[in-house]
């Protein structure tokens, strides 16, 4: 039995919402899997905030015929069709999905949509050996960190300084007064 109209209504939606939260979408020929596979790649893109959606390519058409930021996905719906959905993490999803075709050796890539710009195999490689949202913190706290330090120690460094001079005046004013008294003796 198919599907009724509005059930492809809340279906069309229901993609429509996921896009809507998705900064990367990819393409990939899933014939030859079995249920059982399908759900492992799920199971492993879930932990990266993905989404792996399994659905005919004229709602997936439809769903973003109207969205310019999806429409280069149209190219990609051919065939045996699941889309991966990247809400975050998306190198730890294409690593992921990486290891899980390596593994299975059923699926093809087709392609990736993001930011309107449709994405060869190469491009979405190259995402995924971008740094982690976590490894930029890192970097970023670790900059920040160092720049405080810096100031500390610079600011630390003011009063230190200060203090050496003060200690150093009473021995200068003893130098100049012995100097003085020298010169008064030698011209005596």
């Amino acid at each position: 039995m198919g599907r009724t109209l509005e059930n492809k209504q809340e279906v069309l939606e229901d993609l429509k919402q996921i896009l809507s939260e998705s900064q990367l979408a990819i393409v990939i020929d899933y014939q030859g899997l079995s249920v059982a596979e399908i759900t492992e790649l799920r199971n492993r893109l879930r932990p990266t905030g993905t989404i792996c959606k399994v659905t005919k390519n004229t709602l997936m058409r439809r769903a973003v015929e109207d969205d310019p930021t999806w429409k280069p996905m149209t190219e990609f719906l051919k065939g045996s069709t699941a889309f991966m959905l990247v809400k975050d993490d998306l190198g730890g999803a294409i690593k992921a999905y990486q290891e899980f075709q390596k593994a299975s050796k059923k699926t093809e890539f087709r392609g990736g949509v993001m930011q309107g710009r449709a994405l060869n195999e190469e491009e979405v490689k190259a995402i995924a050996s971008l740094p982690s949202k976590e490894q930029l913190i890192a970097q970023i706290a670790g900059a920040i960190n160092s720049l405080a330090t810096k100031l500390a120690v610079g600011i630390n460094e003011v009063p230190a300084s200060l203090g050496r001079s003060i200690n150093e005046v009473p021995a200068s004013l003893g130098r100049c007064l012995q100097a003085i008294a020298q010169k008064e003796e030698s011209d005596a």
